[in-house]
Parts: C-alpha cells; structure tokens; sequence
C-alpha cells in the first residue's frame, strides 16, 4: 500500500535528498517549498505546491490541497540569518528568523496534523544549535530550541494516534551554509569554514544529507513505532546530551 508523506522545505539540499530515499522505501512524496526553490530544484515526476511557511494563511492554503490523509510529514523549514552577539540583532532580524524557523514549524503542526493518517508519524528538523549555544546562532538556537520543545508538546497531544519526533543535526554541507535554498547565492562560500569544523568531530567529517535523511525515515516507520517525543542527535559525535 503506498504511504504518503509531505515534506516542507522538499527543494532543499536535505530534503532533495529525502525524496529520492523516501521513494526508494516505498513511500510517495508532496513536497511543499517556496515557489523560487521550485523552480531553482524541479523534482521530476513530484507533486509540488508553492507555499509561504511563514504565512499561516497560505500554509493552511497548501494544506488543504491534499488529496488523501498524509501517514508521514516532514518539516525541513528554516534558515540562519546574519552574525553576532544575541543582543546586538536588531528586531527585524530576530522577527525573521523566528517567522522562518520557529513561526513556521508552529504554522506547519497546525495545518498539517489534522490531515495527518491515524498510525501516522511528524519529524520536525531542529538543529544542534538549540541544544548546544554557539556565538553568532542566537536567534537561529532559540528558535530550534522552541522547535524540540513543540515536538515533546505536539507528542504529548497528538498521542495516540501520530507520533512526533525531532532530529537535530550539526551542520550539513548543503546550501543552507550558504543561507538557505531560495533565500540566497548557493554558489557562494559557506559561512563554516568546513576542514576546520570537521577536525573538531569526533567522526572526522562534516554531514551530508544522507546521514540526516535515514535518521528522519526510522522515525517516520514501524521500526520506530514506539519512539516519539525524542531528540535523535545527527552529529558524528560533536555534542554528546
């Protein structure tokens, strides 16, 4: 029986990923991006819809064009703005990266739980930054924080019927280094000097986007079936909670 499973930020370097890996495992993917990541990473022979993550209007928009209940969905949805000392941002900065992260992912729970399958599974991305502070992440943290404390929520509420769950990876050598796909120059450097990260982990390389999309899938199947409210960390051993 072919499983359905939504994926917001779809067009990205981790979730281009997660499509090919997630229809490989029998499940078929909606992906839901903004309309220029679309069009910037066309996904051949998928179902895409243009959404605003950061307008809830528009997110219960896309929602509402499923055609069937979803048995999985996944939100990919978030970006790093600027640099500097948390209290040196200025309020315009801060409201965007909390519209783009954390309004988001609260945005994208309200929409698309109610279409979610019973026996269904939600896997938000967070990052290590939420759980481990780094100078220059402040709002970027925050907001990741807020994200795994709304998966132990949305667990809590959502149980029986869908389990939620998080990942929280270090950094993925994607676009998202350089800003985000759809949101910036994705042939420009990378904000992480790479070599240098790298010799810091304990695994001795940097993340690619495999080593965060077979984590999201155990949590989306029946292997995990009594997983939910958890943090997975995918971080090649640099911060061990």
């Amino acid at each position: 029986m072919t499983k359905t499973l939504g994926i917001l930020g779809g067009c990205g370097g981790i979730g281009r990923q997660l499509v090919t890996d997630a229809q490989a495992a029998g499940w078929t993917p909606v992906v839901f991006d903004l309309e220029r990541s679309i069009r910037a990473h066309p996904l051949e022979g998928v179902t895409c819809h243009a959404v605003d993550a950061s307008d809830p209007a528009d997110m219960d928009r896309a929602a509402a064009l499923l055609e069937t209940p979803l048995d999985g969905f996944v939100n990919l949805c978030g970006f790093v703005l600027g640099d500097g000392p948390l209290a040196d941002r200025n309020p315009g900065e801060w409201a965007e990266v909390m519209a783009g992260n954390l309004n988001a992912a609260f945005f994208a729970a309200r929409a698309f739980a109610p279409r979610m399958a019973k026996g269904g599974a939600m896997v938000q991305v967070g990052s290590g930054l939420g759980h481990y502070a780094r100078p220059g992440y402040g709002p970027y943290g925050i907001a990741k924080a807020g994200i795994a404390q709304m998966t132990r929520q949305l667990a809590l509420e959502l149980a029986p019927d869908v389990r939620v769950n998080c990942v929280s990876p270090s950094a993925v050598d994607t676009a998202f280094l350089r800003g985000g796909t759809g949101r910036s120059d994705e042939d420009a450097p990378d904000r992480v000097d790479l070599s240098a990260y790298a010799a810091v982990i304990p695994l001795g390389r940097v993340a690619v986007p495999t080593d965060v999309t077979g984590p999201i899938l155990f949590l989306l199947s029946d292997q995990a079936a009594y997983v939910t409210g958890q943090v997975l960390h995918i971080n090649g051993g640099a911060y061990m909670p």
